[in-house]
């Protein structure tokens, strides 16, 4: 049997840029990608602790360093600049690479850099 486990976590983001006008997506900062082991086109969980809704939709890859968090096409209505939030994936596993997991966390600043 396989289960679905947490597989990395950006936590506390602070959302940049809201755009409305886009295809939908959620535009992020390589760095932050690279970080907590994100793919361009990977489904994501954004969960918005300024209003509480909870969103699927998929990254797209922004320019590293940019620190750019920006809510695209219908998840713009989920979220403002200045909203805190958390960026989640999933990954399916075996129970026997299930019992040695832990999701990758990455924790940041209010300005989308990596807190150390």
């Amino acid at each position: 049997m396989n289960v679905i486990l947490l597989k990395s976590k950006i936590h506390a983001a602070t959302v940049t840029e809201a755009n409305l006008n886009y295809e939908g997506s959620l535009t992020l900062d390589r760095v932050l990608m690279e970080a907590a082991n994100l793919l361009p086109s990977e489904r994501v969980q954004v969960l918005n602790l300024n209003n509480g809704s909870r969103i699927e939709t998929y990254i797209i890859e922004s320019e590293k360093d940019s620190g750019t968090v920006c809510l695209n096409g219908p998840a713009a209505r989920n979220g403002v600049a200045g909203d805190k939030i958390h960026i989640l994936s999933y990954g399916v596993y075996t129970q026997e690479e299930a019992a040695g997991h832990r999701p990758k966390v990455v924790h940041l600043d209010d300005n989308n850099r990596i807190r150390t």
